[in-house]
């Protein structure tokens, strides 16, 4: 393991990429989804995700934190200007859950032709497999790669023979560990504690409900399959075995169906083929909610803690990952995204169930001492991301509901409208 006081790697500490993606909902001048097809057929860094009027940027690859969200507001500006002159108007929804909805097929499946026709067929089996309104929750996935140069001097300093072997270690080495302690970042960027009563109500539009959750979309309620995945960390080779072991019982239908907050990924082209041919080349974090306090949709900050956490974790001693503990963990993510964080509780790895907050104050006091004699930038944002836990109204789902709670739908749209630059 290095020396975290070594000059040298702390130099290479914070050397990594970033990429993003955004998913957000094109709605019309009424607040409903919009049904034109994709205003964006041919741009290589805006695309659709499971919905024909769920667009996705995709940002290339930043070397900070600041880049990688100063791309995805261009990205969320260029939209912005091509919606704003379409023939009918329309703007980007700003929040993870959906404005009102007043049947299913409202949600307008992405339609694809051609070589591409397979991609349509995959989201009607969602959508009968799950139905529409879950598609439409949308957030942000943090894509992460640390430096080659931090890794070839972990490399050197393990005295193992193959750096690629030790690259797909190191990287499953921290999927386990952040799939364990991952769910602090979904209470520090729960964002969308309300939403239309439409969504829980077919029919009933136009009422606002508030579901006890801070995050709809990570909450028991949003984005997981029928069973708690269980994974075998032991190996590249036996993690990708555990992932298709799901497929061949049956339990799911495709690779992709697996709902889990965290992914390891190969370089280019995403598949399980590729993951094991290729090996990683970076991790994915896919609980974060669209912040529609910033015009980004994500705080900076909020990007920076992910990179602090990821290498906090990667230097943490690693434990057992046992199934019982795997399948906790699972509910921990889910009760992260309550909107009550001293009331509901994890279980530590220890056994003990802790509040949510008062796990996460643990965390971030390991954190900082960890981080004790680094730069005061280091310190500014970890005390950011604590005060959230010490004071509940500095949370976003707290200040959103209080902003947002009374007139969701259309309070939603005239912030649309703003952003869009018109009032």
């Amino acid at each position: 393991m290095l020396n975290i006081h070594d000059e040298k790697v702390r130099s290479l500490l914070f050397q990594g990429w970033f990429g993003l993606e955004k998913e957000s909902l094109r709605v019309t001048g009424e607040g409903r989804f919009a049904h034109t097809p994709n205003p964006f057929p041919k741009h290589p860094h805006i695309v659709r995700d499971f919905c024909e009027n769920q667009t996705e940027i995709n940002t290339g690859i930043s070397p900070k934190a600041e880049g990688a969200v100063e791309e995805l507001e261009q990205y969320t500006d260029e939209i912005l200007h091509t919606l704003n002159h379409l023939p009918e108007k329309e703007y980007l929804w700003c929040f993870s859950n959906p404005p009102f909805i007043e049947k299913e097929t409202d949600i307008p499946i992405a339609q694809f032709y051609g070589v591409d026709a397979h991609k349509t067929r995959y989201r009607e089996y969602l959508s009968d497999r799950y139905g529409r309104y879950k598609m439409s929750l949308c957030g942000i996935h943090v894509n992460y790669s640390f430096g080659e140069k931090l890794l070839r001097a972990a490399f050197e300093a393990s005295g193992e023979e193959d750096f690629r072997d030790f690259q797909d270690r190191w990287y499953l080495s921290l999927a386990q560990k952040l799939a364990a302690f991952g769910w602090i970042v979904t209470a520090l960027t729960a964002a969308s504690p309300v939403m239309d009563s439409s969504y829980v109500e077919k029919g009933h539009v136009g009422r606002d409900t508030f579901l006890g959750m801070a995050s709809v979309r990570c909450s028991e309620l949003g984005y997981w399959n029928h069973f708690a995945p269980v994974f075998d960390y032991s190996s590249l080779s036996a993690y990708v075995d555990s992932m298709e072991e799901y497929v061949k019982d049956g339990l799911i239908s495709y690779p992709s169906e697996l709902y889990y907050p965290i992914r390891l990924k190969p370089p280019g082209a995403n598949s399980l083929d590729a993951l094991r041919e290729k090996g990683v080349n970076h991790i994915e974090l896919r609980m974060v909610d669209l912040n529609p306090l910033t015009k980004a949709g994500l705080d900076v900050r909020d990007l920076r803690f992910i990179q602090l956490l990821l290498v906090w974790l990667a230097f943490l001693e690693e434990h057992d990952f046992p199934k019982m503990a795997q399948v906790q963990a699972v509910q921990n993510f889910k009760n992260a995204a309550h909107y009550d964080l001293k009331t509901v509780k994890i279980t530590r790895q220890d056994g003990e169930a802790v509040s949510v907050a008062d796990a996460a104050l643990e965390v971030l006091q390991q954190m900082k001492t960890f981080y004790a004699d680094f730069s005061e930038e280091v310190h500014f944002v970890l005390v950011f991301e604590e005060e959230k836990f010490l004071d509940p109204e500095k949370r976003y789902a707290w200040q959103i509901r209080r902003l947002y709670g009374d007139g969701f739908a259309e309070k939603g749209l005239k912030l649309a409208k703003e952003r869009s630059g018109i009032e």
